[in-house]
């Protein structure tokens, strides 16, 4: 099977051709994801469309190890987690086929990041080991080949003196933090931003209270002195990422598509805007799982493009936990 192919999806119609085979390639080789189905009895000879395939619910990378033909990975992803919780895992086989991923989502979405210095500051991240956000960004830093390109980890001074620096020279920038270290940021420096984009990856890690979008972003817009916000949406159980360009709107690479279902029946797909929990298929998960119920509620508008509106809490993914394996 060719795996890239996907990258040359251009229609509705070829993704719903790759999606169909790529759940049959599932269900033939992945033993967990076959039991779900097996429990739901569902098999690829009644799955006509997309929005009917069952999607695992992303908890099972926390309790399983989710991969295809007990192949061995390549590099295992680990998502962060507070001292003694359970962090997901995320055991990928072909490297190369995440490197494609997001280099390809990245491109579509902005441009070539050797046109753009990158400054990332991700604290959170950078201080573990088994970051795929960190394996990105390094990745996109390389590709800059720009000198002032980098990691800051806690010396705002210097990253502040850097922006100031490339902003008086006009080069054009890309800022990616994680929200609490873009807000501890904002309250030693402020800025008046004309070539830098602000890019927030979600999260306060404990550091921070929660803050709603909307607020978040409003302080965020009024420190850096830039009209908007964006923002990437990505977890360590995708092998895919999502870009919003500011208002929250999230738009997602041809391979990948999200769908909402409804909140007291995992197994209802909404066909409207109707808020639900947030389902994905990411066909970059070839060697582990494409089709993942999230523990995100959101919302998907007429043209794909969607909305993260919260999250459901611990007691309330109803519907959810369907089988123990």
């Amino acid at each position: 099977m060719n795996h890239s192919a996907i990258f040359d999806i251009k229609t509705e119609a070829q993704f719903e051709h790759e999606a169909l085979r790529a759940f049959k390639y599932q269900f033939e080789h992945n033993s967990i994801y076959r039991s779900f189905c097996d429990l739901l009895y569902k098999h690829p000879s009644e799955i006509k469309h997309s929005k009917d395939i069952p999607f695992l619910p992303i908890q099972f990378f926390k309790s399983h190890k989710i991969i295809t033909k007990d192949q061995s990975p390549t590099i295992i992803f680990s998502s962060s987690g507070t001292t003694g919780s359970i962090t997901s895992k995320h055991y990928v086989v072909d490297i190369h086929l995440y490197e494609k991923s997001f280099r390809s989502a990245f491109a579509k979405a902005y441009q070539s990041p050797k046109d753009l210095v990158i400054l990332a500051l991700l604290p959170s991240y950078i201080e573990r080991s088994g970051s795929s956000l960190i394996y990105m960004v390094e990745d996109l830093i390389k590709a800059s080949n720009h000198t002032d390109s980098g990691f800051y980890l806690n010396d705002y001074d210097a990253l502040s003196q850097k922006i100031k620096k490339l902003e008086a020279g006009g080069k054009k920038t890309l800022l990616i933090g994680v929200s609490f270290a873009l807000l501890d940021l904002l309250e030693q420096y402020t800025f008046n931003l004309n070539h830098t984009i602000v890019m927030e990856t979600g999260g306060m890690k404990g550091r921070r209270k929660e803050l709603i979008r909307e607020e978040l972003h409003d302080i965020l817009c009024k420190g850096f002195g830039v009209q908007h916000i964006h923002s990437e949406y990505g977890m360590t159980e995708l092998l895919s990422q999502a870009y919003s360009k500011g208002n929250g709107i999230f738009t997602t690479p041809p391979w990948m598509k999200v769908y909402t279902r409804d909140t007291e029946d995992a197994l209802f797909i909404h066909n409207s805007s109707k808020s639900g929990g947030i389902n994905i298929i990411d066909l970059a998960n070839h060697n582990s799982c494409p089709f993942i119920a999230t523990q995100d509620l959101g919302r998907v508008y007429n043209d794909g493009s969607f909305t993260v509106i919260g999250r459901f809490d611990h007691s309330d993914v109803r519907g959810c936990n369907l089988m123990a394996l």
